[in-house]
C-alpha cells in the first residue's frame, strides 16, 4: 500500500475511534426498546395488507376447506411462483382461489372417467388447449407460471373482481365459482407470503 493511502486509512480509523470515545462508553446492558406492540401485532405487521389481497371485498358466500400438508405445499408453491413472476400478492390470491376451485389445491393427474376431458394439475389445464405437456401441467411451478402468464394478458386484471379475472384465464363452464374461495385464498397468502 502506498504511503499516502496508508496515512489516509489510518487517519480515518483514528477519527472513528476518537468519535466513538467522544460519544461515551458503550453500555453492554442495554435492552431493546419497548415498542408497546404485542407479539401478535408484530406478527400481523409481517402480513400483506388485506386491502391489497381483497381490494373489492369478497363476493357471495365463502367456502373453506381444511388443507393437508400436500395442499399447503402446493399453495406455497403457487406463492413462490407468483414471486418468481414478479407479481404482487393479489395475483397469488387469484391463483390460489382458482386452484381451490379447480382442484382443491391437489395436483391431479388423469382421473380416468372422472376426468374433465384431458384436464390435469392444480389448475386443471389441458394439454390439448396448449397449456403444456402433461408433465409440465402437473409441475406446480410450471402450471402456476402458465396461469400467471394468462392472467398478465388480461387487461386490468388487478382491478377486476377475482372471479372475473380467473374466468378470463380459465374459461370455465362455472364462471362465478371462483368467488367462493377468495377469503381462504387471501388468508393463505397472508399466512405464507413472507414465510
Amino acid at each position: 500500500m502506498n504511503t499516502m493511502l496508508r496515512k489516509s486509512v489510518l487517519g480515518i480509523a483514528g477519527l472513528a475511534v476518537a468519535g466513538g470515545l467522544a460519544a461515551g462508553p458503550l453500555n453492554h446492558h442495554e435492552t431493546a426498546p419497548v415498542t408497546g406492540l404485542s407479539e401478535a401485532a408484530v406478527m400481523q405487521a409481517d402480513k400483506p395488507d388485506t386491502a391489497k389481497l381483497i381490494p373489492h371485498g369478497v363476493q357471495g358466500a365463502q367456502s373453506k376447506i381444511d388443507l393437508n400438508d400436500e395442499q399447503t405445499a402446493n399453495a406455497k408453491a403457487i406463492i413462490a411462483a407468483t414471486k418468481k413472476a414478479g407479481l404482487p400478492e393479489r395475483a397469488a390470491v387469484v391463483s390460489i382461489a382458482t386452484s381451490l376451485q379447480e382442484s382443491k389445491l391437489e395436483n391431479l393427474g388423469h382421473l380416468g372417467d372422472a376426468n374433465d376431458h384431458d384436464s390435469l394439475g392444480l389448475f386443471q389445464q389441458r394439454p390439448s388447449s396448449g397449456w403444456g405437456t402433461p408433465e409440465q401441467i402437473t409441475d406446480p411451478e410450471y402450471s402456476t407460471l402458465a396461469f400467471l402468464k394468462g392472467l398478465k394478458q388480461v387487461d386490468g386484471w388487478q382491478d377486476m373482481p377475482l372471479t372475473e379475472a380467473a374466468q378470463t384465464v380459465q374459461v370455465s363452464a362455472y364462471p362465478d365459482a371462483y368467488a367462493q374461495w377468495e377469503q381462504q385464498a387471501a388468508d393463505i397468502v397472508a399466512q405464507h407470503w413472507n414465510s
